[in-house]
């Protein structure tokens, strides 16, 4: 299902077994001339129905409801009608992360947190909130998710060029924003246990869910996913983030560098400024991916690896939820390497085992834009 035409209104699904909230979440998305609610459903079941009939460009959906609950509802849509879905609820809030992170991997775009006190005491903020990010998930394509998660299968890359380099990469680092942390689930997932060198991870998300985040990801990944700490010498086999409201580098001695200062930098932790850090640090023996995301952000620093004879891979459109940032780091030059998601974790462990991508690489293998 194609996101809106550009000339057309966004056209929104309201699902919500409240009759006053769905009243006041129109009202205010109605206030946008841009946006267009196509319809209403008090429940998961009802809006299922509803979908193939009005096909929206966004559904935005509470979670907890009657019969079919919110969560179950998210990943019917994705088997069924894949559509983007932006989840409005109370239940998004610090302290239940694990129900944020599984309304991500199911397939949700992006959450909003519902005001504590409901939403008659919303403000004009939850409003422009609101309509913002409806904006971004209307943009996105959905892609059809299988019930259940498909076990890792051994993945054909191309033949990377060059063979053995000679060198052996020391770091990883990943940057991401927009769907992020399902794909960094899916890379981490599917590199092994003994993978050989630190992944340092940046990623744009809420403050307060950072710790949530990385707990999440612990479950699933083989490798050791952790917060960063400043002045810790990064190891192999584990995954670092920042802090919260936090920058994450490298420091002149390869040490973690934690650190709140601002720096000119529109987000905080920077994937510019993660990425650059490598750079400078390990040069052409540094290894950086920028994933899914909104923005530019990621595109400059993987340039400087690249500058450096560093191995530098973009995810592809198609597989991205947002192709902002891995599409600024195509077209600035910096990606040798476009891959669709499934393909990146293969090509760290190979890139990791010395063999070289000293040539760019498109998507499925051939040059990049």
């Amino acid at each position: 299902m194609k996101g809106a035409s550009p000339r057309q209104p966004i056209r929104v699904l309201l699902v919500d077994d409240s009759r006053l909230a769905l009243e006041i979440v129109r009202r205010m998305l109605e206030t946008e001339p841009a946006i267009s609610v196509c319809g209403t459903a008090r429940d998961g079941a009802e809006a299922l129905a509803l979908i193939p009939r009005l096909m929206p460009d966004v559904v935005c959906t509470d979670l907890h409801m009657p019969g079919m609950s919110g969560l179950e509802f998210i990943r019917e849509v994705m088997a069924l009608h894949p559509v983007p879905i932006l989840v409005l609820s109370i239940a998004v809030q610090r302290e239940h992360t694990d129900t944020i992170f599984e309304m991500l991997e199911a397939g949700a775009v992006d959450i909003v947190a519902k005001p504590r006190g409901g939403l008659c005491e919303a403000s004009a903020g939850l409003a422009g909130e609101l309509v913002s990010k409806i904006k971004v998930v209307a943009g996105v394509v959905a892609l059809r998710r299988r019930r259940r998660r498909a076990a890792a299968v051994p993945v054909e890359l191309p033949q990377l060029a060059g063979g053995r380099s000679g060198l052996r990469p020391r770091i990883v680092g990943i940057a991401a924003s927009t769907g992020g942390p399902q794909a960094i689930e899916t890379v981490l997932r599917h590199l092994p246990r003994d993978f050989p060198l630190p992944v340092l991870c940046v990623q744009h998300i809420a403050e307060g869910f950072m710790e949530g985040l990385v707990q999440w990801l612990a479950r699933s990944a083989p490798i050791s996913v952790c917060i960063a700490q400043d002045g810790h010498l990064p190891l192999p086999a584990t995954a670092y983030f920042a802090p919260d409201g936090m920058h994450l580098e490298l420091d002149a001695h390869g040490r973690l560098r934690c650190s709140p200062e601002l720096r000119g930098q529109l987000h905080r932790p920077s994937a510019d400024l993660a990425l650059a850090s490598l750079a400078r640090m390990h040069g052409r023996d540094a290894i950086g991916v920028v994933l899914t995301g909104m923005g530019r952000d990621g595109a400059a620093g993987l340039a400087e690896i690249a500058a450096a004879g560093g191995a530098t891979i973009a995810q592809d459109e198609e597989t991205s939820v947002v192709f902002g940032m891995p599409g600024a780091a195509i077209e600035n030059g910096a990606a040798r390497l476009v891959l669709p998601l499934g393909k990146i974790a293969p090509a760290l462990v190979r890139l990791a085992n010395g063999e070289s991508s000293s040539q760019p690489a498109v998507s499925g293998g051939g040059l990049a834009r």
